[in-house]
């Protein structure tokens, strides 16, 4: 973490592979990440967390698994969304996409479980800036 202010502009444009966050900064014991995103990306769960997206640039749209049925999410520019804890999903993004993710330290961007893991995808528990 630094104790200078972080572009987010600057931080996206500082690396190009998508479904691969980097740790912008730190809150608590949470780390905030940036991700380009393109695509889809897997069905996964968070067993213990919720997962914080906001969309920065593009469109994100989420596929959740509920007890009441499969659904979609759509997260256009400027909109967020929290998928609860323990809800299978599974993010895509039609078009070229930016995001901020908010989740504990070290949670897996293909979380505690999952398909199997395409080459795009980067099971990740976020890379560090620079």
């Amino acid at each position: 973490m630094t104790d200078e202010p972080v572009s987010l502009a600057a931080a996206l444009a500082s690396f190009s592979q998508v479904w691969s966050p980097r740790i912008v900064t730190t809150v608590n014991d949470y780390d905030v990440r940036v991700a380009k995103v393109e695509g889809e990306h897997l069905w996964h769960v968070h067993d213990d967390t919720d997962e914080f997206f906001l969309v920065l640039d593009g469109e994100l749209r989420i596929a959740l698994r509920e007890e009441a049925g499969e659904r979609t999410v759509r997260l256009p520019r400027g909109s967020v969304f929290t998928v609860p804890r323990g809800t299978e999903h599974k993010p895509y993004a039609p078009v070229p996409t930016e995001i901020l993710l908010l989740e504990p330290t070290g949670t897996s961007t293909v979380g505690d479980r999952h398909e199997e893991v395409p080459d795009h995808v980067d099971a990740t528990t976020g890379h560090a800036l620079g």
